[in-house]
This record gives C-alpha cells, sequence and structure tokens, in this order.
C-alpha cells in the first residue's frame, strides 16, 4: 500500500526550542516528508492550507497544542474540508500536551508509530466564534476544548510560567497567579437553543476532548467521535477550596466536587456583560460573546488501531 504524500509542519520554537534540535532525527524516521517551517503565529494556519492545495495528502503538525490547533484550522475553508480525504497526525513537543492526552499519545515516539503504521480515525472538530481582542468578530476550528473565566486569564499568564519541564506545573502556578486577582464572573448560557440559566463561575469548559490546563481531566467524558460537546461548569470556589481541592479539580473525579456540573450538548452560546476572557485549545485569543458547534466526522487523524 502506497504511502499519502505527506508534509510536516514544524514549529521550531515549540519547548523552548526542543522541537527545532529534535526535528532532523524525527523526519529520518518518517521517511518521505515535505517539511515546512512556522515563523510567526498563524503561520501554520496558511502553510497547512497551501500544502493542502499542492496536492499533499496528510499533514503532520510537529509543535504544542497551538501548533496543532492552527494545522487543523488551515483543513477547513467555511466548514468545507480543503482536501477530501486528506488527513492530519501529530508529533506532539510542547508543554501543555494536552491533545495527545485524547488520542491516546504517551511520547514523541510513540506519535512517530502511529504515524507510520497508517491507522486514522475521523473526529469531530469544534468551530467557535468569539470577539477578538480587537473586538472583531472572528472564528476558530478547535480540535479539543474551549474555556472561558479563570481558563482563559490562565492561558495567558502561563506564557510566563512556560517550562521544558513540566506544562502541567507551568498551568498549576498559573493558576495559583491567576486566583489571587481573579474575579467571578457572571455568565449567561444557552444549550442547543433553551436558556440554561445564569452562572456565577470559576470557569466553564466546553470540550471535544477530555484535557487541558497541562493534564486537568475538566471534560472527562467528552469523545472525539460522539457528535458530542460537553460542558463543565466549575462555579465560584474561595482560596481556600481551591487549595485545598485542586488535586480532585485535576482528576478524572472531577465531578464528585460539590462545585462542578455538566452536560452535553450540540451548540453552546455563552454571554456576559462582564469582559470574560476565552482561550481555544489553550491559546488566549478573545472575550465573550461566543457561539460553539460541531463539524461532526470532519476530520481523519492518526491514531492508535
Amino acid at each position: 500500500m502506497s504511502q499519502p504524500r505527506t508534509a510536516a509542519i514544524v514549529n521550531p520554537h515549540s519547548a523552548s526550542g526542543k522541537t527545532g534540535k529534535l526535528w532532523p532525527k524525527l523526519a529520518a524516521q518518517l521517511g518521505p516528508v515535505e517539511v515546512r517551517f512556522t515563523n510567526a503565529t498563524g503561520h501554520a494556519i496558511q502553510l497547512a492550507r497551501q500544502l493542502l492545495e499542492e496536492g499533499f495528502q496528510r499533514i503532520i503538525a510537529v509543535g504544542g497544542d497551538g501548533t496543532v490547533n492552527e494545522t487543523v484550522n488551515g483543513f477547513f475553508d467555511q466548514d468545507r474540508p480543503i482536501r477530501e480525504g486528506a488527513s492530519l497526525a501529530i508529533i506532539p513537543i510542547g508543554t501543555g500536551g494536552d491533545f495527545q492526552r485524547s488520542l491516546g499519545i504517551a511520547s514523541v515516539q510513540d506519535a512517530v508509530s502511529v504515524i507510520r503504521n497508517g491507522n486514522t480515525r475521523r473526529i469531530d472538530i469544534g468551530k467557535v466564534s468569539y470577539r477578538s481582542h480587537a473586538g472583531e468578530q472572528r472564528t476558530r476550528y478547535f480540535a479539543n476544548l474551549v474555556s472561558f473565566g479563570m481558563g482563559g486569564e490562565v492561558a495567558t499568564a502561563a506564557k510566563n510560567w512556560l517550562s521544558p519541564v513540566s506544562g502541567k506545573a507551568a498551568f498549576v502556578w498559573a493558576t495559583l497567579e491567576v486566583f489571587f486577582r481573579y474575579k467571578a464572573k457572571t455568565v449567561d448560557l444557552i444549550i442547543d437553543g433553551n436558556p440554561a440559566g445564569r452562572h456565577t463561575i470559576t470557569n466553564i469548559a466546553i470540550g471535544n476532548g477530555r484535557f487541558h490546563g497541562g493534564g486537568m481531566h475538566v471534560c472527562p467524558k467528552a469523545r472525539l467521535d460522539d457528535g458530542l460537546l460537553e460542558v463543565t461548569i466549575i462555579d465560584t470556589l474561595g482560596m481556600f477550596m481551591l487549595a485545598r481541592d485542586l488535586p480532585v479539580l485535576y482528576s478524572d473525579n472531577l465531578y464528585v466536587h460539590p462545585k462542578t456540573h455538566h452536560f452535553h450538548a450540540r451548540r453552546v452560546q455563552a454571554a456576559s456583560e462582564e469582559m470574560v476572557s476565552i482561550e481555544v485549545d489553550g491559546e488566549a485569543l478573545g472575550t465573550l460573546p461566543l457561539e460553539l458547534g460541531l463539524l461532526v466526522g470532519a476530520l481523519a487523524i492518526a491514531m492508535k488501531g
């Protein structure tokens, strides 16, 4: 069976430059592959679109969750695939590593093995419309998760704490830093067209995947291919409760906590009279209001068989 025509989009600066150093060794294990390096925020979107238009059938995103998100966005134009039948693969070299957990990829070498085996599965892709920091209406596709409230502010602060050793530690420290200045936000939700109440929140996460924040199981019941988003609401937490219960809030037993509740949805709308920051696949992109939906089975991605 012939191998698909393959290109790699490599963020050489991810993981404090580790990706650029590792890439030559990784490329030797992948066989024939066209390589393009990113040089700015948003560049991977352009590169993915160009490569697909040139006829490449498989794109490998090499870097962190942000590189993966940008590459995913290059696969679509107005909800339609740029190239029918094209697939995505990832080699995760970053500090968060949240999307790889939902794919069951444990390491860089594990990712290489998955790519060489050639197994793919179709997954859903989320779509979020939101307000940019400049006040403009924007749309973004996402493979993993959107959150707002503390999550949006932590995504911004975490950039200052990022460490090549532990992405989880960076997000824990950023969470603690933000907590001391964070004020609970009041948000109105609409779920599948029905009003779902006003909530005073620490955070709301809406997941296609299960994880964010460097390994927090924030949407532990989410599945990548079930045509649904999982919505997790964490109500206002006091300082003592957050410090005491952080291990539970990071675990897959999250929903035993009395300040959490959750449900599934196909479409979610959220608005607030306050400025509420959002993050999309770990990137701090803007603020509420937002609307989320799904492109069901929209993308083939390399996964374990």
